[in-house]
């Protein structure tokens, strides 16, 4: 990055919440608290899905995959603001800015892409679910899980080199608590409306083609289900779709307000609490969702507990 006197470049200062000092003790508490239920819950889907044979099927591997997605994305942000809200430094390095936003928005981007392969899985599961075992046979669906990884971390690859070859003059205060890619392309002292063309290019691919997948799946679902003729049996069927739907309305949405949207509509203080969604709410009720709407999930659960009280 070039610098307006050519001196070394030591980092940022990452304002975050500074200007509402008042706030921070409340978010750190609150977010403490997050946190700690994200680290909990997302783990313990992971682990009921490894040692739960009855768990060892296509849609608990995906969620699984989305599980230990929302760890890392969590960790990559929250421990560091949880430092900051409770001290005067709020620095972090050039290497660790480029390594947050790289990791950050890798795991977003996988997102993204993981919540429409699993759309699929419930097409097929519904759909057609006396091939569902042949469809989704267990290397197809590692196959499709590493193309998500792949492809969300070679795209971020590509935008992380884009953000930090823009020149920045000397500046190095980041309104936002992360380095994330609006606060930043904000620092250039160039014109970036070709960067912000190239970042709303690629973020439609990323977003609409998942979408795509998720209309046409739940279009083909809601055909089939409606050709039932039992009551019971269209509700059993909308009731495994409905906690995708769920994360899929809490992540999609935040995530398009925060990238789609024109630059001169974009409020900094907005954009930073809708940040705060999707990088630790969602994380966090994302195994809340799948837990209470899954009985398959709860039978473990108390399968699990029942076998640790006997011991």
């Amino acid at each position: 990055m070039e610098q307006k006197n050519g001196s070394s470049f030591t980092g940022f200062i990452l304002l975050g919440f500074s200007d509402r000092p008042q706030l921070e003790l409340v978010l750190f508490v609150v977010l403490l608290i997050f946190y700690l239920f994200t680290l909990l819950g997302n783990t313990t889907i992971i682990a009921l899905s490894h040692l739960d044979p009855h768990l060892q099927t296509p849609m608990y591997f995906f969620l699984s995959n989305l599980s230990f997605l929302d760890l890392c994305y969590t960790t990559s942000t929250v421990p560091q603001l949880l430092v900051h809200l409770r001290g005067a430094d709020k620095s972090i390095s050039f290497g660790g800015c480029v390594a947050q936003l790289f990791i950050s928005l890798g795991l977003g981007c996988t997102e993204c892409i993981l919540l429409g392969v699993m759309a699929l899985d419930r097409y097929a599961a519904i759909c057609r679910p006396l091939q569902y075992t042949v469809i989704m046979h267990p290397c197809l669906c590692a196959l499709m899980a590493s193309a998500s990884w792949f492809i969300g971390f070679a795209n971020s690859s590509l935008q992380t080199v884009l953000i930090f070859i823009l020149p920045l003059c000397g500046r190095n205060k980041i309104d936002h608590f992360f380095c994330e890619v609006p606060p930043l392309l904000k620092l250039a002292c160039v014109d970036t409306t070709v960067n912000e063309s190239e970042l709303f290019f690629v973020s439609v691919i990323i977003f609409f083609i998942p979408v795509a997948l998720i209309i046409f799946s739940y279009g083909q679902i809601v055909r089939a289900v409606l050709r039932i003729k039992s009551s019971a049996g269209q509700r059993k069927a909308f009731g495994t779709c409905g906690s995708h739907i769920t994360v899929v309305s809490l992540f999609y949405g935040t995530a398009i307000y925060a990238y789609l949207q024109p630059r001169n509509n974009y409020s900094q203080d907005q954009g930073k609490f809708i940040s705060l969604f999707y990088t630790i709410v969602t994380p966090m009720v994302n195994p809340v969702i799948y837990t209470l709407r899954n009985k398959d999930v709860m039978g473990a659960m108390k399968k699990f507990w029942r076998v640790h009280d006997s011991r």
